[in-house]
């Protein structure tokens, strides 16, 4: 079997090769993320609204644009675009304080 040792991300983002990148993000254990579970029969579709608010949310406070996306029964998709001109615009954090 093959294991990929988990990498941070300064090593697996290069804004010189692309600024696009696919993420995905998946439930476990056959859990049911939105809509119906058939299998309990229970109706998870509120959640949907609420995944959709927080990823627009997040896009509002990062340097990230949400190009398209996503929200199926157990994962999410996001086309996201780091938007590199605008976090370089960005005063220190720490000068703030």
């Amino acid at each position: 079997m093959f294991y990929v040792m988990p990498q941070a991300r300064e090593n697996q983002i290069s804004l010189d090769a692309t600024s696009t990148y696919h993420c995905i993000s998946r439930c476990v254990r056959r859990q049911f993320l939105c809509g119906m579970d058939s299998n309990t029969g229970k109706d998870f579709s509120h959640r949907r609204d609420w995944i959709r608010a927080r990823i627009f949310e997040l896009q509002s406070i990062f340097a990230i644009k949400v190009c398209a996306y996503a929200v199926m029964s157990n994962h999410v998709h996001l086309v996201l675009c780091v938007q590199q001109d605008v976090a370089l615009d960005w005063d220190d954090v720490s000068n703030a304080l």
